[in-house]
């Protein structure tokens, strides 16, 4: 036996023994970093064995917060997040998103009639959505019952443009159901207010008008004039033994309230205000006429089919004030017989005269005192060719004795337009063009309405 060889086989086996222990080490130590070599005994790093463990990412928020945001109108906005912004052309019932920035977006209320009946703006620290109570990051209201709000939350709510048409008393973030009714029934108002508003002198006292439960436009009188009523809901006035109904106009309820020359001086409420009647000392005038001219007030029969027509023509009046600017003189001409005069003919006891009469040459072109519709134009017995103009809410025009008619019955008719000529038509001792103006079948002086409207009555107050 070989004992040379066995050793060498021996030494053999060892080495590849070894070997392979290595081998089992390095694939064993796939999971770690260090494995040692039975060479050296020294560690070694296996570094394209290591295993990369990935970190666990953080979740993305569910809710995105919104920054900030501007109303430019009930129907107008935009609402910025940290990373876009959204846009609104309809109250926000739908948002798409906008390229615009709203730092080149004016975020307060334009200096504008439709918002400047606010009462004050409204200043809120915190509001109450879904039950829950939160602090107010941004608000703007727009009118007194429509606002928009953001809070500090970094949920849900947070998240939101919540919005409330009461007031703040309540909030919700859709533009459905009840809200989108209230948000059009504001628009609605808006528009009204806006009607009304351009009757007034100026905004100031449109506001004035608007924030009012009454209104006495104006609140002292003299005997002979006429009061404009304004109430923020519908009504009924009871007045000198008659019912006057206020009716809808803008954003109020209105009506004319005629002061006959025989009302008692007084103070008189109306509403939760007080109405103020000073007295007027009426001149008396002497008219000495033919006997044929005075026996015309004799037929009684006629005066009576003329009145009934008269009454007829009266008693319908549009629902609405016809005008829009101050009423003018129909025409210039030498003012023989004021407003109020108590009249005595041939010595006896004629009446009040409540009109004016402005004498003129015939054939004087005659002017429509303000914008309306002709509510009758016809010969009548006493006061000759006549016409009557409706102005709206129970107010009319009348002119008397013309020589020609230039309208008729339902023509529409402009402030200046001519509708007649002077002339000495009826009981009349000559050309003249007798004028007045009746509320409610109730005449009333018509030196209060000359280059003015009743709106403008308000500054009277004022002075």
């Amino acid at each position: 036996m070989n004992h040379n060889k066995s050793r060498a086989d021996t030494h053999k086996s060892k080495k590849l023994k070894s070997r392979l222990l290595v081998l089992s080490l390095f694939v064993a130590s796939a999971a770690g970093v260090v494995v040692y070599s039975s060479w050296s005994g020294q560690p070694f790093t296996l570094s394209l064995l290591q295993k990369t463990v990935s970190q666990p990412q953080p979740e993305a928020p569910k809710y995105k917060e919104a920054m900030e945001f501007a109303m430019t109108d009930l129907d107008h906005g935009w609402v910025r997040y940290e990373d876009h912004s959204m846009e609104t052309s309809n109250g926000g019932e739908s948002w798409v998103s906008t390229e615009v920035q709203p730092s080149n977006v004016q975020s307060t209320i334009q200096a504008d009639e439709a918002f400047s009946f606010l009462q004050e703006p409204k200043t809120l620290s915190t509001l109450n959505y879904k039950s829950q109570e939160y602090s107010i990051k941004q608000i703007q209201f727009m009118t007194d019952h429509v606002g928009w709000a953001l809070v500090n939350d970094k949920g849900e709510a947070g998240s939101k443009l919540l919005m409330t048409t009461d007031g703040g008393a309540t909030w919700q973030s859709e533009v459905v159901g009840p809200v989108k009714e209230a948000l059009k029934a504001e628009k609605l108002l808006i528009q009204r207010r806006q009607e009304e508003s351009q009757f007034y002198s100026s905004p100031e006292r449109a506001k004035l008008a608007l924030q009012s439960d009454w209104l006495l436009i104006p609140n002292t009188v003299i005997q002979g004039d006429v009061v404009l009523i304004r109430h923020n809901k519908p009504d009924k006035i009871e007045w000198q033994g008659k019912t006057y109904t206020l009716q809808p106009f803008g954003a109020g309820y209105f009506t004319y309230l005629p002061i006959g020359t025989t009302t008692k001086p007084g103070d008189y409420p109306i509403g939760d205000k007080t109405l103020k009647v000073v007295a007027q000392n009426f001149p008396k005038q002497y008219l000495q006429v033919s006997e044929q001219l005075d026996s015309m007030r004799q037929d009684t029969k006629r005066i009576d089919a003329d009145q009934a027509k008269i009454d007829a023509a009266r008693s319908q009046s549009q629902p609405e004030f016809l005008f829009h600017s101050s009423f003018l003189k129909p025409v210039e001409g030498i003012l023989t017989t004021p407003y109020g005069h108590t009249r005595y003919v041939n010595g006896k006891l004629s009446g009040s005269h409540l009109a004016l009469d402005l004498a003129a040459k015939q054939g004087t072109p005659i002017k429509a005192t303000n914008d309306g519709i002709v509510a009758l134009a016809d010969s009548l017995y006493l006061t000759g060719n006549s016409i009557y103009i409706d102005h709206g809410m129970g107010l009319f025009s009348q002119y008397a004795h013309m020589s020609e008619l230039r309208v008729k019955t339902g023509d529409q008719v402009k402030r200046g337009d001519i509708i007649g000529l002077v002339g000495t038509t009826g009981f009349s001792t000559g050309p003249h063009l007798h004028f007045t103006f009746w509320t409610h079948n109730v005449p009333v002086n018509p030196n209060l309405f000359f280059d003015t409207t009743p709106f403008a009555w308000l500054e009277k107050d004022k002075k």
